[in-house]
């Protein structure tokens, strides 16, 4: 499990406090007072996690984020208050993968960068083939009618449930649940923002509708397309 994180925060105090978190827990930790020192480390020592501060002087967590999402898909979970929920979604529309609100306990934190990092035996030794889509969850691909697809992280694992469940419908509750986690499902608008991504990129390349909204419950996922409008 442990890897390499890359804290950004302009906050001294945070970043040490993280610092010496994930460090306890065995993470290669490095980090960074503001997006631009950040940007260059992580030409220089790629993580396998970026947790970044939304708000800080000059260049802001939003925008590390879609400077990040122009040349990978590792995972970004962002550090904000209650205050910042438009900075959320915003933070979400770029790219970011989840994000704690502040103030946060440790272990919560800690949690978040587990499930981030967990990489288990289903996702890594299946393929699925359904519909219009061959999902390899061991190379994290996706093909739509024969063309690759890329997808941030959390696209894939929304996918990944989507096509596992093809066909049937899926409550928000159980979306949340397995692909962000427990802690999560009282957290509607990580869908509204992730379902949105995910249905323009496979409009784009398909064009056909795959993801159709049941009202008030969750959603269906159709692989082979469907034509009513999905209101």
């Amino acid at each position: 499990m442990p890897g390499r994180v890359l804290v950004v925060d302009d906050e001294p105090q945070i970043t040490r406090v993280l610092r010496t978190a994930l460090s306890s827990q065995g993470f290669d930790v490095r980090t960074a007072n503001d997006p631009e020192e950040a940007l260059r480390m992580f030409g220089e020592w790629p993580p396998d996690l970026v947790v970044t501060d939304l708000v800080m002087p000059g260049m802001s967590g939003v925008d590390l984020c879609r400077a990040i999402r122009k040349t990978s898909t590792t995972p970004v979970l962002v550090l904000s208050v209650r205050s910042q929920e438009r900075s959320k979604i915003e933070a979400l529309d770029a790219g970011a993968d989840d994000y704690v609100t502040k103030p946060f306990s440790i272990q919560e934190f800690l949690a978040r960068v587990r499930a981030h990092l967990r990489r288990s035996p289903e996702r890594t030794s299946a393929e699925i083939e359904t519909g219009d889509f061959v999902v390899d969850q061991a190379s994290h691909s996706v093909e739509v009618l024969g063309k690759p697809l890329h997808l941030t992280p959390k696209e894939f694992d929304l996918l990944v449930h989507l096509a596992r469940h093809a066909g049937k419908v899926i409550t928000h509750r159980a979306l949340l649940t397995a692909v962000w986690g427990a802690q999560s499902a009282q957290q509607p608008e990580y869908l509204r923002v992730f379902v949105g991504q995910l249905r323009k990129k496979l409009e784009a390349e398909a064009g056909k509708q795959y993801i159709q909204t049941e009202p008030w419950v969750g959603y269906r996922f159709i692989p082979e397309g469907w034509t009513e409008k999905d209101e």
